[in-house]
């Protein structure tokens, strides 16, 4: 069994770990960075950049660089009106009501997205493994619902893994802290701020469990937030100065978005900082430049309101857990957000004046919590056990738009619940399935997870057939709900799957492409390598030309610049074949040969033979050797390859209806 990889896959930033020697340990990017931007951008020839290169170039291609789409997976279209106000590139309603990217006439849904972000982290842990990674286990925050988790786990699919598991992502935090604490008793409150969700979780940790006890939450908190309050002061401030506003042009505002991150950044460690974005617009007048000195003072008033919300949901989890502040033995700070010093402030304030547990790294703890749950599910990890809990509760609607609960929130999951229902109405022959998420009392007010007919009823008057209606969710929090007419037998079930689910064909299809694309990018790549060495076979060219231009004879030079010319063109050519770009390199490479050939002849000096790439020249040992450069380095630089390192509770029958759908 190969290496199993743990990926935090976030809102505006990526990570993924692996275990090593029963260590975690993060594993960094082609870049050189330990965390990935979750960006994905697409160039005019149909280049896909992901990461820290999609990031570089979203201020000049802002409609076709995708950020923030985990604010999409898994929702529907009007759930998202806010999200879709604040991004450059174009949603449209995709299937089943929910969100998807047009990019250049193509639509992407978020899944496909997302997948694109998780194949860039998948190779790089394959380049620093050394072997094929085709298994993990993904983070999701904890307050996502049964809709956002099969999302991203068709997400998973797409980018040629098997999701072994879905875990939360306080939770992974939770397990990054405690690997080494395994035999102290202890209450933990995780507090995670990332860059577009915010959840807490209480666990109990002890002799090796890890005992989910409460969660609460908030899907839309997050550092984005905070950047689009700065990003809001900074279009009304220059508004108010300038009379220009510059929430009208999408370059500007991926500069400002820009800017209000790295000014956010700035204020943790400083009390004031400086915006400077020269040439933000121009008018009539000429251009116009944007300067404006910022403190912490001024940031924290702008984002109080969103600071204050995030203790709402650690007072309904303390609530949850019949807990109160004191009880909490340490608080454990993830995610990025979390080092604005007003929130570590305001959650030092609630318990009392503790100082929050910095132990882990908020940007790498889950995905180092994902590596060990990895290794855990791939036998490395012995004697330690994982109990989460579905965060929202789970039901049905019954007569009138009730929402009846079948398992309640916090409930420790893998778990499965049933209850008896009948129907409303005389000779009722199919009843319609309603599944909902929430904790409203009426149906309206919680969240549509999916419907399905039980077909085939005999018909009776009503409250007389009996149908069992079963709930069982897996320990990646995924619903499966099944109804039975127990007069019959007749069995009708559901995969929660609808609401912004794929089915497995499309799935299948996403993957192939995703496939197929990342074979187009290797080709790409290496047709980017020859370039490289065209170019480096151009410096040499230039580089002799100029030095040894005497030992040449015209006609010489005429056929080299002739040769110089042709390989420039195909340089320039996007759609140039790979062989067809080598042969021109080999022609080249000739030519140079004959230069250095006709110097050595010119000059008086032995004729050389040239070295094949395969084999090993002599080195002259000499304290100066740059009187040879000119000759040895038209040598083509040899195109190697990336080196590779060697238990289910019945209720009794419900009073409440289900309603007819066919009466």
């Amino acid at each position: 069994m190969g290496k199993v990889i743990g990926i935090d896959l976030g809102t505006t930033n990526s990570c993924v770990a692996v275990l090593e020697g029963g260590q975690p340990v993060v594993i960094s990017n082609s870049e050189g960075g330990r965390t990935t931007p979750s960006i994905v951008g697409f160039g005019k020839s149909g280049d896909r950049l992901v990461g820290q290169l999609a990031k570089r170039q979203a201020v000049t291609n802002g409609a076709n660089t995708i950020y923030s789409i985990k604010r999409f997976i898994g929702r529907r279209w009007d759930d998202t009106q806010e999200e879709r106000s604040r991004v450059p590139y174009t949603c449209v309603n995709g299937k089943d009501d929910t969100v998807d990217v047009q990019i250049r006439g193509k639509n992407y849904t978020p899944q496909e997205i997302s997948a694109m972000v998780l194949q860039k982290l998948k190779q790089d842990a394959e380049t620093y493994l050394g072997e094929s990674v085709t298994q993990a286990v993904i983070t999701v925050p904890a307050y996502f619902t049964d809709a956002q988790r099969q999302a991203t786990k068709d997400a998973g699919t797409i980018a040629g893994l098997e999701v072994l598991r879905i875990v939360n992502e306080p939770t992974a935090a939770a397990l990054s802290y405690g690997l080494d604490k395994q035999d102290q008793e202890q209450k933990i409150l995780v507090f995670d701020l990332g860059g577009g969700t915010f959840d807490v979780s209480i666990l109990q940790l002890g002799d090796g469990i890890f005992e989910v006890n409460a969660t609460a939450g908030n899907n839309h908190l997050g550092g984005d937030d905070f950047d689009n309050c700065l990003v809001r002061w900074m279009v009304e401030t220059f508004q108010a100065k300038e009379g220009t506003d510059l929430s009208k042009d999408k370059m500007a505002l991926q500069r400002l978005r820009e800017a209000a991150e790295k000014a956010k950044i700035e204020l943790s460690s400083k009390e004031s900082t400086a915006i400077n974005l020269p040439f933000i617009t121009a008018d009539n007048k000429g251009p116009k430049h944007l300067e404006m000195e910022l403190s912490r003072a001024q940031f924290e008033k702008l984002v109080g309101h969103l600071i204050q919300s995030t203790i709402e949901p650690v007072t309904q989890a303390l609530k949850d857990a019949n807990l109160k502040p004191k009880d909490i033995d340490k608080i454990i700070l993830v995610g990025g957000s979390t080092r604005t010093p007003a929130v570590q402030k305001a959650i030092s304030k609630y318990f009392g004046g503790v100082t929050p547990d910095r132990s882990v790294n908020p940007d790498e703890a889950v995905a180092l919590g994902a590596a060990i749950q990895a290794g855990v599910l791939g036998g490395e990890v012995k004697d330690l056990l994982l109990l989460d809990i579905t965060p929202l509760s789970l039901g049905l609607e019954t007569l009138g738009g009730v929402f009846t609960k079948v398992i309640e929130r916090n409930t420790t999951i893998p778990t499965s619940r049933s209850q008896m229902y009948s129907t409303a109405v005389d000779g009722q022959t199919s009843v319609e399935i309603h599944v909902l998420q929430g904790e409203r009392a009426l149906v309206k007010d919680n969240k549509s997870l999916g419907k399905f007919l039980l077909k085939g009823i005999p018909p009776a008057p009503r409250g007389v057939p009996q149908i069992e209606v079963a709930f069982e969710i897996d320990a990646n929090g995924i619903l499966k709900v099944s109804a039975q007419d127990k007069g019959t037998g007749r069995e009708q079930s559901i995969q929660i799957t609808n609401t912004g689910g794929l089915s497995e064909t499309e799935v299948e299809r996403m993957r192939q492409e995703a496939e197929l694309f990342a074979e187009e990018d290797i080709k790409r790549k290496e047709l980017v390598e020859l370039k490289n060495q065209a170019e480096t076979l151009f410096y040499n060219y230039e580089a002799t030309i100029k030095a040894n231009g005497k030992f040449i004879n015209d006609e010489l030079k005429g056929q080299a610049k002739t040769a110089a010319t042709t390989l420039r063109s195909a340089i320039a050519n996007p759609d140039i074949p790979f062989e067809e770009m080598k042969q021109q390199i080999d022609v080249f490479q000739q030519v140079l040969y004959s230069l250095g050939s006709a110097i050595y002849e010119q000059s008086g000096a032995a004729p050389v033979s040239y070295v094949a790439e395969d084999e090993s020249p002599q080195v002259l040992n000499s304290e100066d050797s740059n009187a040879v450069d000119s000759f040895s380095s038209t040598e083509a630089i040899a195109d190697t390859p990336n080196p590779q390192p060697e238990p289910a509770e019945t209720d009794e029958m419900n009073p409440f209806a289900i309603n007819s759908t066919n009466s």
